[in-house]
């Protein structure tokens, strides 16, 4: 039987923890690993990464940018790292943070969320600030092909504060009116009691008062970047997030891909025994 994407993500937190591993092939991650600076040394990097994800954690996310920066070929190896990650039983986030208007933005969804396209993902991240409504296409098609969407809300990047904090016409943080319209359409089309598969992307670092937002329902999925390098741990998982602790997804990339090819397996089952530690599954 078919599942939402919202469900989807329940389960494989259940069963697996919140850990996400990032596959963020930088430059400086592929001389460490010995791999080439071209589009062959990130496809191996992302098979690799795929490889020690799978039957240890339920979430990877793969940052578009580091495969796009080698044109044709280099999406070609996103291609591979996708259906890979996808044919080994993952949940796959296409870190894209797609952003547009209209048809323009309907076709970024129909790459990224059609069953059977090239770059085929489990779920996209998106970009709001063009407005909430711009993104009902994408939301129509997710729904649709029981995929996901992790809206923009919320990042920790310092630049981020000015626009996302500041009050919109409800009174409200930009940050907390785009959890709330996202918010209503989950509430609109998935059943009482399950987890909405429109999510959202909130900086493990980003102070919720400071921001405005506040615990919201449905229950939708909270991407979290920030553990790890960035300074975020396991053990800040249920103080940062209180409440909605159960629905984040913790995304980590250098802090367990520096490990190296080698060490990757054992350092993601170290990582995974920490979250399973403190989120009790």
């Amino acid at each position: 039987m078919s599942q939402s994407f919202g469900e989807r993500v329940r389960g494989a937190l259940d069963a697996r923890g919140p850990l996400c591993v990032g596959i963020d092939p930088h430059a400086e991650l592929l001389a460490a690993w010995g791999l080439g600076d071209d589009a062959a040394g990130v496809r191996e990097f992302g098979l690799r990464t795929v490889d020690a994800a799978a039957g240890r954690v339920g979430v990877v996310k793969p940052q578009v940018s580091f495969f796009e920066r080698f044109g044709s070929q280099g999406i070609a190896a996103l291609e591979d790292v996708l259906a890979a990650a996808r044919a080994a039983g993952l949940l796959v986030i296409a870190d894209a943070k797609r952003g547009d208007i209209g048809s323009t933005m309907d076709d970024y969804a129909h790459a990224w969320l059609t069953p059977g396209a090239p770059l085929e993902a489990d779920a996209l991240t998106v970009n709001p600030f063009l407005g909430v409504g711009a993104l009902d296409g994408t939301f129509a098609l997710a729904a649709k092909h029981e995929k996901g969407v992790f809206v923009l809300a919320a990042t920790s990047n310092p630049e981020a504060a000015g626009v996302q904090r500041a009050i919109g016409a409800t009174g409200l943080t930009v940050s907390a009116e785009i959890v709330g319209e996202v918010s209503a359409r989950n509430a609109g089309l998935f059943e009482p009691g399950a987890w909405g598969s429109f999510g959202f992307v909130i900086g493990a670092t980003v102070d919720w008062d400071q921001a405005g937002i506040t615990p919201f329902g449905p229950i939708a999925p909270i991407l979290a970047p920030g553990f790890g390098t960035q300074g975020a741990t396991p053990a800040d998982l249920r103080a940062r997030f209180g409440t909605m602790a159960d629905a984040v997804i913790a995304s980590e990339s250098r802090s367990i891909l520096s490990a190296g090819p080698e060490g990757l397996a054992a350092a993601i089952s170290h990582r995974v025994a920490e979250y399973r530690e403190v989120v009790g599954v």
